[in-house]
């Protein structure tokens, strides 16, 4: 298992792994048919995060297939360019096996090198796996947002969590 920054000849794959992704959880923000990129914008966004360099995307690749990814979205203004926004997906066939933990610790070492000094993400209150992998990554639950998300007509709350870097 290989963990990299994206291609732009990731493009397709990227996006069939996002599709998936939301498909096979509610962790995820997007409903499964809101995901409306083709493969040529995916390409082209994939172009301009490489080309700008201010955002990163990770791929976990497993035998030639991208199982996981890791999205970081760093501050667009002076004062808040020292922020990462982090979103995680990995394939249900592939969790619990340190994918996420290995995916964390690359986009460290990139925010670390790239003068990040806050990593954030949020969390349904009630993902409890994902919870446990950023508390073991050092992130801390800041808050609760409360009816943050609408599904399936029900409301549900999610956790701020953050990491500060030295």
């Amino acid at each position: 298992m290989e963990i990299r920054i994206i291609r732009e000849s990731d493009a397709e794959a990227y996006l069939s792994l996002r599709k998936q992704t939301i498909a096979e959880t509610q962790f995820m923000l997007r409903e499964p048919d809101e995901l409306k990129k083709t493969g040529e914008q995916q390409r082209e966004e994939i172009h301009t995060i490489l080309t700008e360099g201010h955002h990163l995307v990770l791929v976990a690749e497993h035998n030639g297939q991208l199982i996981g990814f890791l999205i970081g979205r760093r501050g667009q203004f002076r004062r808040n360019r020292h922020e990462l926004y982090i979103v995680i997906g990995i394939l249900q066939a592939f969790t619990g096996q340190d994918i996420g933990t290995k995916l964390f610790i690359e986009m460290e070492k990139w925010a670390r090198r790239n003068a990040i000094t806050r990593l954030e993400l949020t969390v349904m209150t009630h993902n409890q796996a994902g919870i446990a992998l950023y508390k073991k990554r050092g992130f801390e639950i800041e808050g609760t947002m409360r009816r943050a998300l609408l599904i399936d007509g029900h409301y549900v709350d999610e956790y701020m969590m953050a990491k500060l870097l030295d």
